[in-house]
């Protein structure tokens, strides 16, 4: 985890409660969750298996031990966990080169955020190596801290990666606003009780307490997030 924490008076804007905004990577800021699927279909069929692409809804969004390991037991290949893991990130590193298609809206929304000295965080199940990697391409200056999926005990669905990084940046979870893409992500933000906005990528979420869905980022703006709290009231 890295962590800048911006000073404290800057943490909650004037009239708002919020506190701050814990963003998802994939699929949410980057356009890259089609490349994680062609990547796997692609390290599959080198093994000799092809994919089921309605599997894809099921691999979506989650941790490479839950997505990878779902994979070895449907196509029973004979590879580890360790292995296919080690195949899956190269595959990746190597599809991503230098440069990231962002996600409509993103470039926007983290210039208005770092603009209005919004302490602002990058939670994602993705490894460390990829976080990094991403960054190049969203500015790692728009993130006063970043958690990866390897650095902690238990990745998302599970609330321990959006509690940590409220914690990191002093923030109370239910004054944090949560961007999320899939499903598994949304889960692992409610958990920890934060208000989310869902921005569905490849499966449907539908709408529920303490959960907005809108169509893309481009709906997405710091008065929207304020809003979100207000609500609260």
């Amino acid at each position: 985890m890295t962590s800048t924490v911006p000073a404290l008076e800057t943490r909650t804007a004037e009239g708002s409660a919020l506190q701050a905004v814990l963003l998802d990577m994939d699929g949410t800021l980057v356009d890259t969750e089609g490349f994680w699927w062609d990547v796997e279909v692609e390290v599959f069929a080198a093994l000799g298996h092809t994919l089921d692409d309605s599997w894809r809804h099921v691999v979506v969004g989650g941790p490479m031990t839950r997505s990878a390991g779902f994979l070895i037991e449907a196509t029973g290949a004979d590879v580890t966990l360790a292995e296919i893991t080690v195949l899956l990130n190269r595959g990746f590193e190597e599809r991503i080169g230098s440069a990231l298609p962002l996600m409509p809206g993103a470039a926007r929304l983290l210039a208005e955020l770092a603009e209005h000295e919004i302490p602002t965080a990058l939670v994602s199940a993705s490894h460390r190596r990829i976080i990094d990697r991403v960054l190049t391409s969203l500015g790692p200056q728009h993130f006063a801290l970043t958690v990866a999926g390897d650095e902690v005990a238990r990745t998302k669905p599970h609330p321990d990666p959006y509690l940590l990084a409220a914690a990191g940046l002093g923030a109370d979870p239910a004054r944090c606003a949560v961007v999320e893409d899939t499903a598994t992500g949304v889960a692992a933000a409610e958990a920890a009780g934060c208000q989310v906005v869902a921005v569905p990528s490849v499966a449907p979420i539908a709408p529920a307490q303490r959960r907005t869905v809108v169509p893309s980022l481009e709906h997405v703006n710091l008065a929207f997030l304020r809003g979100l709290m207000t609500q609260m009231r």
